[in-house]
């Protein structure tokens, strides 16, 4: 349903984009997961028509993006990463407008995403302005929603966003595509790569991978532990665990070790690796493991990430915390 091929665009003296490819099937929700400056919100500005590559090309349900602009505008919902609705506008008014706008009725919005609306409609008469992060965020995707697209494009939909909004806003997004539509969902938050059937790893105006949240493990190169204190949580910045992250990263074994929560996550570059090894390389640098817990962990997304961007472990995992915490 999606498809692009090579997009490349310069912003400036910036690449923002290079030679990017994508795929999207029918039905199915992606997610275009990257730290802010990944070049999300350019990749989608694209897509909806409202950028030009300057090479490369990109198709929607079989049209091409630059030729048949207008046919793209019609079969599309947009949701941008900033809230761009009008605030002294109510509720109802802001769908009314988008209505009229797409010649259709705002009481569709009844059939298309009654849900979401039952949520909203105790606040019909509340400005925009008005309403919480993610009340702004459902009348948001009620009027991409207006025109009954094939296709929803959505930037960034839950950043700042409660945890319960978000959390509902996804299930809305699955039933909308149980129902056809195809969904293309960019987001800094790697836990919600889980909630998508696809997720395409974006880093800097590059993909670095495409694959299912299934296959994180498949993906990831080597072995990957978690290290804590035994007897419970220690608090961040702690000296003794600010002591080992030193000493791991020193060793010759370590592809990379960054602060994860409370714990630190190790990745070593060989696979089958015991944790006593671990626990020997510790005690022969002088630290006391009685009270460290190292087991073997299951790399999530953000580990994939962390080791795919990785020029030096600090350096990549400093970046991600930063972004997408």
């Amino acid at each position: 349903m999606i498809e692009a091929e090579n997009i490349t665009k310069r912003r400036g003296e910036t690449l923002a984009l290079d030679r990017v490819s994508l795929r999207v099937p029918r039905g199915a929700v992606h997610g275009l997961i990257g730290a802010d400056g990944a070049g999300k919100s350019t990749l989608f500005d694209i897509l909806v028509t409202l950028l030009r590559p300057d090479s490369g090309q990109a198709r929607i349900g079989g049209r091409d993006i630059v030729a048949r602009w207008r046919d793209i505008r019609k079969t599309v919902g947009y949701m941008p990463a900033a809230f761009s609705l009008y605030g002294d506008l109510s509720v109802r008014e802001n769908l009314e407008f988008f209505a009229r706008i797409y010649r259709q009725s705002a009481t569709r919005i009844v059939s298309l995403a009654g849900d979401v609306w039952a949520q909203l409609e105790p606040f019909s008469d509340r400005p925009a302005a008005k309403l919480s992060g993610g009340m702004k965020q459902k009348l948001a995707l009620c009027c991409a929603l207006i025109h009954d697209p094939e296709v929803l494009m959505l930037d960034e939909p839950t950043t700042g966003v409660d945890p319960t909004s978000r959390r509902e806003f996804w299930e809305a997004l699955r039933r909308l595509a149980e129902g056809g539509k195809t969904i293309l969902v960019s987001t800094s938050y790697m836990d919600e790569a889980a909630k998508c059937d696809a997720i395409i790893l974006l880093h800097r105006g590059r993909v670095l991978d495409a694959l299912t949240p299934d296959e994180v493990g498949e993906h990831y190169r080597g072995s990957l532990y978690e290290i804590g204190s035994a007897g419970g949580a220690e608090a961040g910045g702690n000296a003794a665990e600010a002591h080992r992250l030193a000493v791991l990263r020193d060793w010759s074994l370590c592809r990379e070790c960054y602060t994860f929560g409370d714990r630190l996550h190790l990745g070593l570059s060989l696979e089958g690796i015991h944790p006593e090894t671990v626990y020997g390389y510790l005690r022969a640098r002088g630290i006391d493991t009685g009270a460290v817990e190292i087991r073997e962990a299951a790399p999530t997304v953000e580990d994939l990430f962390i080791q795919l961007t990785s020029t030096s472990s600090a350096a990549a995992a400093d970046e991600v915390h930063a972004h997408t915490r």
